[in-house]
Formats: structure tokens, sequence, C-alpha cells
């Protein structure tokens, strides 16, 4: 669209221009402090993750701007003028902290305050009131973090139902991801890969519980530090942890019309050492699926067609815990050794009865062939994984120099069995079936250090060197349904797949300030190196080496105001099932297999943005991105009236393969904010605008303009009770060979505090005027279209309960 495209230029253009008029307000302005510090345990001396630091005006009721630390305990605020101010520091289980008064001059406007001590808070937690509030969304330099536990509303559920809320964030009713409107979206828990073979990210991210959830880091532009992997970026789940002396803990329960899912964490510290542990389980109860396609099939002359109609409905249920145990031992001051250990499953069980009627029949009407059959399949899907990890992180006495060293593994075991037994009217033909066993093993084994040497005030490097182990070993053992009604092996659809991939990577980056903070900012680049072998007979996949530079630049106008601009070359490799040439034949007619041959997909990333904070929490982020992809991997379909695949001859065939098409451009336009209306009501919203284009040689350009958009709004009803009411619309979006669906869902919560905040409990519906959710989609290609209706149930009513406990050791406790 040129109209959205001239949008986009006009508001690339105005932030150019508010960027280049604080170069020129910048240069007559007057010097400018910064407040920096470090807050840290009293007894531990470890930092404190998240503490609320607030500075305020003399005499100010309320902070003017606020942050929250980062992992290290640290703080920094720049651009501060000359003045007298106030600075306090919030934690829970901690006593607050007031500096008073913090002084900046003109003559010296750095202040370093140091390690800035907490005490916790002992009998009197209950009395502590925490003034300052911490903001739901954060736009920081490198990422954008949405901080769930500071918004209580976001509790329940499961990581794709919190996942829905955070800007630039979509997902569907099948709880698929996409950033940006890409679904190449590198997933992280804890820092650490988020796959479990054999399970689709999705159903990893249904198993993890929403009150497990600190916060969501989004990373559209990744620094060098991180895996090139991903063209979308990176999204991080960092999950609860705990840095308060003494034992507490939480449970958490739902039950519903669709989803029931449980957690208890318990977490106990006592001097240097530190123990947590979870368990959470969900079930996702029956849910059903009806799937009208419709594909029309035809010869070049287009005289003689062949209808065919699928009408299937399809119940299924899922089902999956986690479990984890993990150990901190601040073995001194300056090292800290962390061990966990992790146990996760999924279990999917589907059904589906499925009518089918194929019909050939000349242009001129008359009918050469009616053939209507029935066919009913199942599916049985169990992946069991266990991970383990050995972190450990040195200090040294030169403030800012560290080092870190990661061991983290995982091993997954699943097994995956699909049926399907066709039956035709009339018994005009006979019965034909297949059987299909498919256990699979992964292992993946990430070894890494990182060293991090500050060489000036204003300027750090880091580095480090990183290797990968992965290696899947996957069987397909396949029976066939003969005329006298038994199976027996079917040779051509039985075999073993290994596949090992290693990549070996390093790293170097640096943190930089200039012009006295005028430009903060950070560069570097990665360098990745892909060897890849499998027993694949005929076909040899090809390794690569990769070079991933990264740049970004952030200017602060003012103490809530700053313009950024970011650039990242990022790739996808493919994964196991887009190499895997063996056909996959449990539906006849829908046949797929992948293809060894496939390069990586390279992204180049840009994005321009600017963001303003308010001092009653509201926020605004305005960003306009511009990505191009090279060597796009796409699923393309391509008809065949005959089939023949190992000695078998199959009629009508859409034969789907992956493959390297031509290359993706997508311009885009991101608006999004949160609003404190009042003490009650507070807004949060999110409109993301893309235009894409699909460039494929010798074709037309494919693609066009798709929106996605959410608002959510939180209204105090009391001191203790919450209502919150959230919506989501994504548009239809036409890609290479397809038109894909839109889809719409909101969600009505009200939520009780009890027993002094320690309990809640809460009633929420989702879609509640609407039984299915509808979606149409289309697909085209060299002779056949194809229409389908796809309906899946998304109604439900649910109750949640939550409580908190703990038992909180003051200084003397903790000493002795």
């Amino acid at each position: 669209m040129k109209l959205f495209s001239s949008l986009i230029m006009r508001i690339a253009v105005i932030l150019l221009f508010i960027i280049a008029n604080s170069f020129l307000s910048e240069a007559q302005s007057i010097d400018k402090g910064e407040i920096k510090g470090a807050v840290v345990d009293s007894v531990t001396n470890a930092g404190v993750d998240f503490a609320t630091v607030s500075l305020f005006k003399a005499g100010a009721p309320e902070p003017f701007i606020l942050m929250n630390t980062n992992q290290k305990g640290e703080f920094h605020f720049v651009n501060i003028l000359p003045g007298v101010y106030r600075l306090t520091i919030d934690f829970i289980g901690y006593r607050r902290k007031i500096i008073n008064p913090v002084v900046i001059a003109a003559k010296m406007p750095g202040l370093a305050l140091g390690n800035i001590r907490l005490s916790a808070a002992g009998n009197v937690l209950r009395e502590v009131v925490i003034q300052a509030k911490v903001q739901v969304m954060e736009n920081k330099a490198d990422k954008l973090v949405y901080n769930a536990a500071a918004d209580i509303t976001s509790q329940s559920g499961v990581a794709t139902d919190v996942l829905k809320k955070v800007p630039m964030v979509s997902v569907d009713i099948d709880g698929n991801v996409e950033l940006q409107g890409n679904a190449n979206v590198r997933f992280l828990i804890n820092g650490k890969p988020a796959n479990i073979f054999g399970s689709k990210i999705s159903d990893v991210l249904q198993s993890v519980p929403a009150s497990q959830i600190k916060n969501i880091e989004v990373m559209t532009s990744p620094g060098a530090k991180y895996d090139a992997a991903g063209t979308a970026g990176i999204i991080n789940l960092v999950l609860k942890d705990n840095l308060i002396k003494g034992i507490n803990g939480s449970v958490n329960l739902s039950a519903g019309t669709r989803l029931e899912n449980g957690s208890f964490n318990l977490n106990a510290r006592n001097k240097n050492l530190g123990l947590s542990a979870f368990f959470s389980a969900n079930k996702q109860l029956n849910s059903n699926i009806a799937n009208l396609g419709d594909r029309l099939s035809f010869n070049s002359a287009k005289d003689t067609l062949t209808r065919y109609v699928q009408d299937r409905f399809s119940p299924f249920t899922k089902s999956g815990y986690q479990s984890g145990l993990s150990i901190d031992w601040n073995i001194t001051s300056k090292d800290v050794l962390t061990a966990t250990v992790g146990l996760n499953q999924n279990i999917t069980h589907g059904t589906g009865r499925i009518m089918q009627n194929q019909q050939t029949y000349l242009s001129t009407g008359r009918v050469l062939s009616d053939i209507t059959s029935e066919r009913t399949d199942a599916t049985d899907f169990g992946g069991n994984s266990q991970n383990w990890s050995l972190l450990y992180k040195k200090t040294f006495l030169k403030e800012g120099r560290e080092l870190n060293f990661a061991y983290v593994a995982s091993a997954t075991q699943n097994k995956n069995y699909d049926s399907q037994l066709t039956s035709y009217q009339n018994g005009a033909f006979p019965n034909s079936g297949i059987k299909s066993d498919n256990p699979g093993n992964d292992r993946e084994t990430d070894i890494s250090i990182d060293y991090v040497e500050p060489l000036a005030k204003n300027f750090k490097i880091e580095t480090g060197v990183k290797a990968v182990f992965e290696n899947i070993n996957n069987s397909v053992v396949t029976d066939s349904l003969l005329n006298n009604g038994t199976f027996v092996n079917n040779p051509g659809q039985t075999y073993k797949f290994n596949f090992t991939r290693k990549i070996y990577a390093g790293y170097i980056s640096t943190s930089f300030s200039l012009f006295n903070d005028f430009l903060n900012g950070k560069a570097g680049i990665r360098y990745e190196r892909t060897d890849i072998h499998s027993d694949l007979s005929n076909d040899a996949i090809p390794g690569n080496n990769i070079w991933a530079p990264n740049l970004l630049i952030q200017h602060k106008l003012n103490e809530t105001q700053s313009v950024k601009f970011s650039y990242a070359y990022r790739i996808q490799r493919p994964d196991y099932g887009d190499l895997n040439p063996f056909l996959e034949i449990i539906d006849p007619r829908n046949i797929s297999t992948g293809t060894p041959e496939l390069k990586n997909e390279t992204g180049r990333k840009f994005e321009l943005g600017y963001s303003k904070s308010f001092a009653n929490s509201s926020s605004l982020y305005i960003g306009v991105l511009y990505n191009r992809n090279s060597n796009d991997i796409q699923h393309f379909t391509t008809f065949f009236p005959i089939y023949v695949a190992n000695g078998t001859t199959y009629n009508n065939v859409s034969l789907t393969k992956t493959a390297n098409i031509g290359s993706q451009t997508t311009l885009g336009l991101n608006i999004s904010g949160s609003a404190v209306i009042n003490d009650k009501l507070s807004l949060r919203a999110n409109l993301l605008l893309l235009e894409k284009n699909n460039l494929v040689p010798g074709l037309p350009s494919v693609g066009g303009f798709s929106y996605n958009a959410n608002l959510n709004a939180t209204y105090k009803l009391r001191e203790d009770l919450v209502a919150e009411a959230f919506g989501m619309i994504d548009s239809k979006r036409t890609d290479f060979q397809s038109i894909r669906p839109g889809s719409y869902n909101y969600t009505i919560a009200v939520r009780k505090q009890l027993f002094s905040n320690r309990a809640s409990i809460g009633v929420t519906t989702t879609n509640p005027f609407n039984h299915y959710t509808n979606q149409y989609s289309s697909a085209y290609g060299t002779g056949f279209t194809q229409t389908n209706l796809r309906q899946q149930t998304m109604r439900s009513f649910g109750v949640i309960f939550g409580y908190k406990f703990d038992r909180i050791r003051n200084n003397k406790e903790g000493a002795s």
C-alpha cells in the first residue's frame, strides 16, 4: 500500500528530525549529571535484582523518574540537571532505603553511590508500604520488558496468555507466536533454549504457568552475546527467583471449562545458600476443531476437474507438567555457583472423523466418477525432557569485571503414534489404512564462557565463546493395511534418521558512552560455524560460516525521552523436520517432506524508535522497522494427479515441501503505550502495522498489508478488588502461496485480594459470546485452488486461586 509506505516514511523523517534537533539543543544546554550505584543484600552482598529505585525532586511527593535494578542490582540515572534530590529504594522483603539529600553539582555532575545495602524486613514486612510504582512496560535501549509480576491480572493461564499482552507479539488460537509478524522467534527460558524435540514451541509455552513468570524480555535486535538464530529476534521468559532470607512460597490453582492448571513454588534461603523448587501441571480439557476443506484441481486445459471435499471433526486433549530444583551457593562475596535440574512432560491425544467426497467431472458438467469415503484417525504424542545446568559467576575487585561459565544440557525422549483407516461407501474399494510409530531422542549440550572487562569509565568490552552439540536419533516404523485386513510392514515408509549438528561461536562486543553520555550504544560481531552430519544415503546437508554484526545507538533527550537506532544480522537455521527428506503419508491426499539442501534464511533488521516515560508510570513507544530476509524458508504445495512414492501410486496428491524461495521484505510501524488515567483506571495498548512482500524470481511479488492490535483495561473497583478486560485482533495475511486467516479474542477477569493480600480469588472468561472461533483461509498453485474453514472452541469460564506464604528471617536470625 503506497499510502501506508508514505506514512511510514513520514514518521521516520519525524523521528530523524527529533534526533537532529536534540543534537542542536543539547549542544547549547548546560552540563547534566548522572547517579549510579548498586543495590546489594546486607548479608550476602549479592545484587538485588528488580528493586525499585525512585528519584524525587526536593519536596516533591511523587518521583519524577524511577527504574528497576538489573540482575547485578545496578541502576544508572543519566541526564540529571544540577540540583538537590531524594532517592528511595524498595523491594519486597527488605526495609526501604532512603538517601537524602542527593546533590548534583554543576562542577561535579557525576555521583557514584557505590554499594547500597538493604536489610531484610523481618517481622515488619507487612508494615512496609511501597509507594513507588513499578512500570508494567519498560522500553530499555536493547529490549522491551513486560513485568508480568507487576501485573496482578497476568498471573492466571499459561505463558501464551501472557505473551498476548506483550507489544509487537501476536499469538494465534493455536498458541503459535510471532514477533513483528515473523514466526522465526528464538525462545529462551531464563536465558536457556526452550525447545523440546518433537514438541512445537507452542506446546512448550502452554506448559509454563503464567504465575511462574517474572518478566518477559523482547529483543528485536539482540546483541552479539546472543545466538544469531531467529530472524524475528529473541523472547526470553524470566521465571521468578527469590533473594529473601527464610522460607516462602506460593500456590496457584485454576479450574475452568477448557484449561486447568496448578503450580507450587517453595524457596528457602539461609546465609549464603539458597534453594528453590517448583512443580506445575496443566490440562487442556476436551477441545474440538471442525475443519471443512474444499480443493479444486484441474488440468492445463481446464476441461477435466476434480473436486475433493473433507469435512473433519477432531476432539483433542493436552496435558503436561514441569518441575525443577535450583541451588545457588555464594561461595564468597565474589563467587556464585548455581545448579539446576528440571523435568518436563507433554502429552497430546487426538482423534478425527473425516467425511470425504471426490468427484471428477468434465467442464460440460458430465460426472466421470463420484467416490465417498470415511476416514478415522488417531494421534498420540508423549514427550519427556530432562535438563540440567551448572553456572559459575566470578566478580573481581575492579568494578564491572566479570567472568561467567555455563554448562547447560538436555535430553528428550518422545513417542509419536499415528493411525488412519479409510472405508468406502458401499464397499466400492477395499479399505485402506496405515499405522506409524515414531520414537525419537534428542540431546543438546551448550558450553559457554563470557568475560566482561571495563577499559574506561564509559567503555567496556564483552567477549566469549560457545559450543553447541545437538544429536537427534529418529526412527519410523510404518505398517500398511492389506486387502485381507491385516497390517504388514511398509519398507518404503520405515526408516531411521540420525542427525548431528555442531555450532561453534565466538563474539566480541563493546558498550560505550560518548560526548558526556550524549550517545550511548553497543556494537559487536558474532561468528558461528555450523557442521551438520546425517546418515542420508544420497543427500549431504551443507555446513556454513556466518558473521553476524549488530549496532545499537541511543540518545536520551532528557530524563524521560530517548531515541534509538538498531541494526542486527540474524539467521534461521532449517530445523530437523525441514531437512528430513522422508515422506510423511499419514494422509495419502496430503503428503509432506523436507529438503536436505536447505540453506540458512538470513535477515537484516533495521529499527528507529522513540520512547517516552511519565512520572505516573505511563509510557509511549513509536518505532519504524524494516526487515529483509534472503533465502526465505517457505512451505510450498504442488498438486499431482498421480504421484508415485516408494513403488506405491497415489492419486490427487498435494505435496508440501520446504525450500529457499526468494526474499521477503517487511516495512512496519509499531505504536505501544500505557496510560494511568487515574488511581482506578489504567490502559495499555499496542498497534502493529505491517506491509510485507514476498519476492520470487520470475514471479510477481506476493504480499500486502496486515495489522495486529490489542487493548488492555484495568479498573480498581476497590483497594482489594480489580477488574480487567483484554481484547486482541489479528488481521488476515497474504503469504507466498496462501491467504492466512485472521482471528480475535477477548477476556474479562475480576480478582479479589484476601487475607492481607496473601491470597486472591478470581473469575475469568474468554470469548463468552462466541462458542467457536471461525478462520477462513485459502491456498493456490499450479493446477489447484483450495479454501478452508476452521472452527475451534475458544469459549471458556474459569476460577483462579492464589496463596503466598513466608517466614522471613531477619539479619540476626540469618547470622546465627
